[in-house]
């Protein structure tokens, strides 16, 4: 454990709105969101910020489980200046755990395909290419992983 401090995103809450923002926005600009979209999202999928003291290390989603395969989402996003330092790992690692308490069947991530850490870092825990796509009229490619062993 580290002395990461997860906080979850709560609609009046529009310090972590903001921060949970901030770090998707970073990570992944083309898909980003203003305060309205977030808080939206928050209604729908479990959003967590997380700081080491006061700084702002990441940011966390949980979509949870639909569909007949029980299929859940979990997107763990660390900035640059925390990565190789175990925030990711513990983001994730609660994601699972909660992804797996709401009764997932299947697990899979998400990841922008220019944000190479991002896909190093899902593979490194067992997310095995699933599907490379563009959305349309877009032009960024994304990637669909799935965590081997949950589901087909």
């Amino acid at each position: 454990m580290t002395d990461l401090r997860i906080v979850p995103v709560s609609d009046v809450d529009e310090a972590a709105l903001e921060d949970w923002r901030h770090v998707h926005n970073l990570i992944v600009p083309p898909a980003a969101m203003s305060l309205d979209d977030v808080r939206e999202r928050g209604a729908r999928f479990r959003l967590e910020v997380a700081y080491l003291g006061d700084a702002l290390v990441g940011c966390s989603t949980v979509r949870p489980p639909t569909g007949d395969d029980a299929v859940a989402t979990v997107i763990a996003r660390v900035l640059p200046g925390f990565r190789r330092r175990g925030f990711g790992a513990e983001l994730y690692g609660r994601g699972l755990a909660l992804a797996r308490e709401l009764g997932a069947g299947r697990i899979e991530t998400v990841v922008l395909a220019a944000n190479g850490d991002g896909l190093a870092f899902a593979r490194g825990r067992g997310f095995v290419e699933v599907e490379r796509y563009v959305l349309d009229g877009e032009s960024d490619l994304w990637v669909d992983l799935r965590l081997a062993g949950t589901g087909s």
